[in-house]
């Protein structure tokens, strides 16, 4: 069910939503958090997708907000979804404003499940400082995800550079399988150091920076990402010792295969991780992500890409 409410305010909405849930039989028990989305117009309708099918994981409050452009007016344009168009979630819709909208905190504070945590998410703009934003400073986490933005490279290097507890950017959690897979073949004699690494794929993608950058750290080694014109993502993965190289190949985007010395080739299903999955596996840790912020922090400086 999708009820439009015209030029209202955010306690008005409460309410209506208060009179939806006792006319409609809708309940708010079993919610765990508020995931509070701040989209551009053209993307609102993709993040609710991804925040519906992550609520079947993580049932929760969404609520969106959206910058409908420099005006004078104050008027603000809600929708409630509840019921099959909200998944397990309830999904409220805020446009307005850009003055209106600066104040993202007052705007939804009326809004917010009590007792909750507040999960903030921009699906494309990266803040220079995530944590300093209104909604921001409410939040335990704030996910951000820059391999949607407009400079990925960039924007990843504002955010180690404003890096708090609590920050967390989906480039690193559309890794997750590949740190797994390295950490698996790494697990696995010979037990001996790895003297280099070398990463190909789409240097502007977030992602092998990230994942190059936990590799410098973890192997204490440097890392060089060479990009590769078309390829899907993270393609290649190279580790280099003594006794022969490890090898990770994903060129199609879709399967992997694993080479390595004295053991047949191993083919596995990897195909790259949607934003459904991504959004899902945050909201399972509330907490600071804290490999995330030493990767970010003092494992950048070990990677050096190449054009």
């Amino acid at each position: 069910m999708i009820i439009d409410i015209p030029d209202t305010t955010a306690s008005k909405v409460a309410k209506g939503l208060v009179k939806i849930r006792e006319e409609g039989g809708q309940v708010a028990l079993g919610r765990v958090l508020n995931l509070v989305v701040i989209a551009r117009p053209e993307e609102i309708e993709s993040s609710i997708q991804a925040a519906n099918a992550a609520s079947s994981e993580h049932p929760c409050r969404v609520i969106v907000v959206s910058d409908s452009g420099p005006s004078e007016s104050t008027a603000l344009d809600a929708q409630i979804r509840v019921g099959g168009d909200a998944g397990a979630s309830e999904v409220i819709v805020l446009k307005a404003a850009s003055e209106v909208v600066r104040h993202t905190d007052t705007l939804v504070m009326p809004l917010l499940l009590p007792d909750a945590p507040i999960v903030a998410w921009w699906p494309s703009i990266v803040p220079a400082r995530p944590s300093a934003e209104p909604i921001g400073a409410m939040a335990q986490t704030r996910l951000t995800d820059s391999v949607n933005s407009d400079s990925p490279e960039a924007n990843l290097r504002t955010l180690r550079d404003n890096h708090v507890p609590g920050d967390v950017d989906l480039a690193w959690t559309r890794a997750t399988v590949w740190r797994g897979l390295l950490a698996t073949a790494l697990d696995q004699p010979p037990f001996e150091p790895v003297q280099s690494v070398e990463i190909e794929g789409d240097s502007s993608h977030p992602s092998l920076d990230l994942l190059g950058a936990w590799l410098g750290k973890a192997l204490d080694v440097r890392v060089t990402i060479t990009g590769i014109p078309g390829a899907q993502g993270l393609t290649r993965v190279l580790l280099r010792r003594a006794s022969g190289d490890i090898e990770f190949s994903r060129p199609d985007g879709k399967r992997a295969t694993l080479r390595q010395p004295n053991m047949p080739e191993q083919h596995i299903n990897l195909p790259i991780r949607s934003l459904e999955e991504c959004l899902a596996e945050e909201l399972r840790r509330l907490y600071p992500d804290v490999f995330y912020s030493e990767v970010l922090i003092d494992g950048l400086p070990r990677v050096e890409t190449k054009p």
